[in-house]
């Protein structure tokens, strides 16, 4: 079913509208998948907080039209499955996870931040752990040297008593 002008114009807004606040956009070519396995993939993204659309290519153009995302424009041909995220690894994350396990979902492109990604780009952006993790990672960092002070202190109070007694 095709859409009347005003239609159209609601889905470029909609897609503008996520785009402006968007870190990341992966592209994926999802021809031959079947629908129960589509419908997984859009559960995965909703509780990642990817916002994941099949859309007409030139309206998915002309949604990135005059913003950082633009040099995905050419990218933009055949049958493709658009990831928005305002997460840096999110999209890619979803989308790279997904196509692991399905072969039908081919990943063709990305840009993260202005920066134009192919797949191999868009498979190392998933890679990376997420922000709480790293943020954990970092706490664990500041807190190694406080607790092996710690430790080097009982077992100084330790040696002590051990002598004293």
């Amino acid at each position: 079913m095709s859409l009347n002008l005003n239609d159209k114009k609601a889905v470029v807004a909609e897609v503008s509208a996520k785009v402006a606040t968007a870190q990341t956009i992966v592209v994926a070519e999802y021809r031959g998948i079947q629908v129960g396995h589509l419908t997984q993939l859009r559960a995965n993204a909703r509780a990642q907080g990817v916002y994941m659309r099949v859309l007409k290519n030139t309206l998915a153009r002309r949604a990135v039209e005059g913003t950082a995302f633009a040099s995905l424009a050419d990218e933009m041909t055949g049958p493709l499955i658009y990831a928005i995220s305002e997460d840096a690894v999110a999209a890619a994350r979803v989308v790279n996870d997904f196509a692991k396990g399905n072969d039908k979902l081919v990943v063709k492109a990305g840009n993260y931040a202005g920066k134009s990604l192919d797949k191999a780009g868009v498979v190392a952006l998933a890679s990376i752990p997420s922000r709480e993790v790293l943020l954990a990672q970092v706490l664990g960092m500041m807190q190694a040297p406080v607790s092996a002070f710690a430790r080097a202190m009982a077992a100084l109070a330790a040696k002590k008593e051990g002598e004293a007694a």
